[in-house]
């Protein structure tokens, strides 16, 4: 499975909003700056958070973006939900009913072993990112990232407003 370089973006740029004050935001030329990517394919993954409800969009000269829940309360579901679409990662085709073999409908009254074991390890991997909080993620960055790492961000944080 290939998730979109958009998800990697829309997870870091998630935590950078993190270490934001509730008051402040970050637009998205800030965010783009930071990471140094594209400003206008990022805007679009912002705006999908914003969507769905992870991000707030807060317009007006000062606005951009800031975390719209708690990090305990986002998770990588939720981010990649945002980003991918809620809709399934395998979609069963149904091939089995065509060809020299295939039969009509009514032959097929359960899904194939192939579609069950799919959907059974999406639900493993959907639970496993509905598990896992930015919270989370922050709290062990903050263990595996360097301090000057840390004191860059914030001096960048701290400019960037």
């Amino acid at each position: 499975m290939r998730l979109s370089e958009g998800v990697e973006w829309a997870v870091h740029c998630c935590t950078v909003l993190a270490a934001l004050p509730p008051e402040r935001t970050l637009g998205a030329g800030a965010l783009a700056e930071f990471f140094e990517v594209p400003k206008a394919y990022l805007a679009k993954h912002l705006q999908a958070l914003s969507q769905h409800g992870v991000v707030d969009a807060v317009p007006g000269r000062n606005g951009g973006y800031r975390l719209a829940r708690a990090t305990a309360k986002i998770t990588l579901r939720d981010i990649v939900t945002a980003i991918e679409g809620p809709g399934p990662c395998f979609r069963c085709q149904e091939i089995r009913r065509r060809g020299p073999s295939g039969q009509p409908k009514r032959c097929y009254t359960a899904p194939c072993g192939i579609a069950r074991a799919m959907w059974a390890a999406e639900k493993v991997y959907l639970d496993a990112l509905a598990r896992t909080t930015l919270a989370k993620l922050i709290a062990e960055a903050a263990h595996e990232v360097s301090h000057e790492q840390q004191a860059a961000m914030a001096r960048w944080l701290e400019q960037a407003a």
